[in-house]
Parts: structure tokens; C-alpha cells; sequence
């Protein structure tokens, strides 16, 4: 696996942002960016050998920092939603932005999807690997604590895509990292995911209310839409009358994995019919939001890359995860870091072939 750096851009203030490309001999690559840590494309090959490009993205960095649908973006300090904009640390009430109605979301308005991070190649047991690494200052978005996050990105030759993430704080805090990809098996310019089948290894997920945040309940899917225990299409559950499908304007939710951390069981599979395309989901992380896209183009149209038109469901997430609202319901895992230990999660994006 090869590593090779181009320049992408400059933002004003005049800091350089580049774009670093993950290359396998399988012909797959992956390019990120270093502003935002941001995924920017991600080539496979197809059950023919044809290689298209998978992920959702921009062709340059301004509409990236004008992206507010985190497209392809490292999410931080805390990924997802967070009731009221507030959350309560020992003993102290820290208010945070409203940025998503009365709630705060992935970590606020400056947020690591804004971030440029240092960004270094280096290499380990013969393997490549990006190294981006940043300090998010104590008070940054009224999070307590000075934060130092590296996260890496490799690239193996069994087509796996790595995150690992590792963070340290001086105070005791809040951290959910994690990555907003969209994916489009067949193509990030070949139209909408509803022809796509899911597979979440999860047989329960956290409701939500109308405002799209997690009730505290822990629900069985069993028995309805919310049900991805066998590989499936998802599209028929869009046009439910389930309420949940109703809040979340589609899926917009987080499923309590079975996994329980084992890295090496497949949380998620994501396939498409039409290209032969699948994508496993192995992680760390307690859970995973499954999002369907509801909201692309909703008040301005996104124009991507080649000047594709993402829509409603051009693509979809899986954003491996603690639990949105964790701060409110202490049934859920704990997002809380204290000071001076180590935060350290791992997500596998595997492409494959059937």
C-alpha cells in the first residue's frame, strides 16, 4: 500500500490543505483530505473489475467548507445529537451550541469536520499509514479539557479501509469520534440507495422523538421495520407509517450492536445487487447510526464531484458510535473520558465482491 500527497487547496487566512491517496495493488484507493479529515472518494472494483467511485464528495475545498451535511467528514468532539445542547459533568452544566433546533450536533460549529489537521505518512511493519493528529483547546465549543486526537487511516490489500482513533484529555470529558461517509455501492453519481440491501447486527436500537434524540428506551427490532438481522432492502420501510421512520424522516437512528466491541464480527454489511458491491462494518464502538440520507439537497442542491447531483438518498451513513444522548440516560454506554486515560476505537470499512 502506497501513500501519495497532492495539494488541494487554500482557505482564507492561507492555510494549505492537501489531499493524501491510499492506494492498494487490489486497485482500490481512498483520498482524504486533511481539512475536516474528510473521505473524498473511495474507488472499488465491481463483480467485473469496473472501478467506480463509492463515497459522496466535493471536487474542491470551498464546497467543503461549505458542506453542511458533513459529507465524508472526521466527526468531533462529539459525533451526533445531544439533547438541549447541554450535558452535566461533575457536577458542572456546560452549555453547548444549538446547531440542530434546540440540540447540539457532531461537536458544534467549529467542530473537527472544520479542522485542518497536521497531517504526517508514516510507515509501520511495512504498512503505510496517514496519521492526522489535532488539539482541540480546553473551553473549544465549551467542552472541557485540552484534547489531543490522532487519528490514522491505512489501507490493507484485503480491501479494508482502517480508522483507528485515539484521544487524551487533561480533564475528564466528552468524546464520540467518528466518520460521516456517504456510500453509493454503485456509484456516488449513479442516483439514489434504494435498490441497496443492509444488514445491522443489532436486535435492538434507541428510539427516538420527534427532534430525532434517543428517549433512553432500549426497543426490540423484532418484528418491525427497524429489523436488519437478515440482509435486507430498506427502501419499502421508508414509506412506513412506523413511527419512528415518521421522526426520523427515514432511518435516522442508532442500533445497540451485538458485537460488544469485538473488532472481529461483522457489525454492518452494506450491499448493491446491481454492481456486486458489498461493504462490511466491523468496529469497536457500541453502536451505529444508520442514516439514509433524508435530508441531501433539502434546502440548497448539492452539486458533488463531476458535477453529479446528490439528492434525497444519493447515499447513506454508518457512523460506528457511542449512543446519541448518552450524557441524559445513563443506561447507555458512557461517552465520558476522564483525565489522562486513553480513548481508543477502531472501524473497518471492508469492500468486497458476491
Amino acid at each position: 500500500m502506497t501513500i501519495t500527497k497532492r495539494y488541494f487547496g487554500t482557505l482564507p487566512g492561507g492555510t494549505e490543505a492537501n489531499i493524501y491517496t491510499l492506494k492498494n495493488s487490489n486497485n482500490m484507493s481512498v483520498d482524504i483530505t486533511n481539512y475536516g479529515g474528510t473521505i473524498v472518494s473511495i474507488l472499488v472494483p465491481d463483480k467485473n473489475g469496473k472501478i467506480a467511485d463509492i463515497a459522496l464528495g466535493f471536487d474542491d475545498l470551498k464546497k467543503y467548507t461549505e458542506n453542511d451535511a458533513y459529507i465524508g467528514a472526521l466527526i468531533g468532539r462529539h459525533g451526533n445529537r445531544i439533547e438541549d445542547a447541554k450535558f452535566e459533568l461533575n457536577g458542572k452544566v456546560y452549555e453547548l451550541v444549538k446547531n440542530d433546533g434546540n440540540n447540539h450536533l457532531h461537536g458544534g460549529t467549529i467542530g473537527f469536520h472544520n479542522v485542518v489537521w497536521n497531517a504526517d505518512i508514516q510507515e509501520e511493519k511495512g504498512v503505510q499509514k496517514l496519521i492526522l493528529t489535532h488539539t482541540s483547546p480546553d473551553g473549544e465549543e465549551n467542552y472541557p479539557g485540552n484534547l489531543n486526537v490522532k487519528v490514522e487511516y491505512s489501507l490493507t490489500e484485503d480491501n479494508e479501509l482502517k480508522i483507528d482513533y485515539t484521544a487524551i484529555s487533561d480533564k475528564d470529558t466528552v468524546v464520540n469520534l467518528t466518520n460521516h461517509a456517504y456510500f453509493n455501492l454503485s456509484g456516488h453519481d449513479s442516483g439514489d440507495v434504494l435498490k441497496h440491501q443492509i444488514y445491522i447486527n443489532a436486535d435492538n436500537f434507541t428510539p427516538v422523538n420527534d427532534e430525532c434524540i434517543p428517549t433512553g428506551e432500549i426497543r426490540e427490532v423484532k418484528g418491525t421495520v427497524m429489523d436488519f438481522t437478515q440482509l435486507r432492502s430498506f427502501s419499502e420501510g421508508l414509506s412506513s407509517t412506523d413511527q419512528q421512520v415518521v421522526n426520523g424522516g427515514g432511518y435516522d437512528h442508532n442500533w445497540a450492536l451485538n458485537t460488544k466491541g469485538n473488532i472481529n464480527e461483522v457489525a454492518c454489511e452494506l450491499y448493491d445487487p446491481e454492481s456486486g458491491r458489498a461493504m462490511q462494518v466491523f468496529t469497536t464502538k457500541p453502536g451505529v447510526q444508520f442514516y439514509s440520507g433524508n435530508h441531501l439537497s433539502k434546502t440548497v442542491q448539492l452539486i458533488g464531484k463531476n458535477s453529479a447531483v446528490y439528492n434525497k438518498r444519493a447515499g447513506l451513513c454508518l457512523e460506528t458510535q457511542y449512543f446519541p444522548n448518552a450524557m441524559r440516560h445513563k443506561n447507555f454506554p458512557s461517552p465520558i473520558l476522564n483525565a489522562n486515560e486513553k480513548y481508543h476505537h477502531i472501524t473497518i470499512y471492508k469492500f468486497l465482491n458476491k
